[in-house]
């Protein structure tokens, strides 16, 4: 138990500081670990929470970026997607199988990223379908293995040229449809004690990593950051396939 909660720990620190830095990689960090000891809805649950943290001592930082005509589309086709995948995740989220099937996950993730362009179109303005499609996915994904991140940020990418803007609503997307998954699952009694001692200690290492991206925000390239996530996630989803 105690080796749980020092590796619980150090993946949070460094999920926070990815969070931090980049605005998203939280989840994929610490999903590609988490469940190597816990079962799968154990993990989406408590990265969830861990999640809705981050992002909230992030946005306490950079409010005033926020862009809400810019959310309301995304959003709403996200809690949707919420929804439906807390059932999913209700009725199949003790089962193995679903380690190994978010460690291609996580793999396919990782080669998205590595393949994406950071660009700026006004298409993603014009056309409702994108963030209808791409919140819907990302709300889905990230209620079953709490990744979906990927989606949102290739959506505010395409709409904003501003990184504060960027990294702002994207915390709010994190923040509303994490709220959404902490309801629907503790109505539902999902949540109990013994996840009580990781959403404690995964706090403070929340607080602590996202001070130090945030710090450090401004200064490293996104380049990097994203390379460090890539690597760190590709390494885990390897874990989940073959040691699970």
């Amino acid at each position: 138990m105690l080796w749980e909660i020092i590796f619980l720990f150090l993946i949070v620190l460094v999920g926070g500081f990815i969070q931090g830095v980049s605005g998203f990689g939280f989840g994929l960090v610490v999903m590609g670990f988490l469940p190597l000891f816990l079962t799968l809805k154990e993990s989406t649950l408590i990265v969830i929470a861990l999640l809705l943290v981050a992002s909230c001592s992030i946005l306490l930082k950079i409010y005033k970026w926020i862009d809400v005509k810019g959310l309301i589309v995304i959003v709403g086709s996200a809690l949707v997607g919420r929804i439906l995948s807390f059932f999913v995740l209700s009725t199949y989220g003790d089962m193995d199988i679903l380690k190994q099937i978010l460690g291609f996950f996580l793999i396919g993730m990782v080669i998205y990223l590595f393949f994406s362009k950071k660009s700026s179109s006004t298409e993603a303005k014009m056309s409702p379908v994108i963030p209808i499609v791409l919140g819907f996915l990302g709300g889905f994904i990230g209620g079953i293995f709490a990744v979906g991140g990927p989606f949102f940020v290739f959506y505010f990418l395409m709409l904003y040229k501003d990184k504060h803007t960027y990294h702002a609503n994207l915390q709010v997307s994190v923040v509303i449809t994490s709220l959404m998954t902490i309801i629907l699952h503790g109505v539902n009694g999902d949540f109990h004690s013994t996840m009580l001692s990781y959403l404690i200690v995964g706090i403070i290492g929340v607080f602590i990593g996202t001070a130090l991206g945030m710090k450090w925000f401004e200064k490293l390239p996104r380049t990097f950051i994203k390379k460090l996530a890539m690597s760190i996630v590709l390494v885990a989803a390897l874990n989940l396939i073959f040691v699970s």
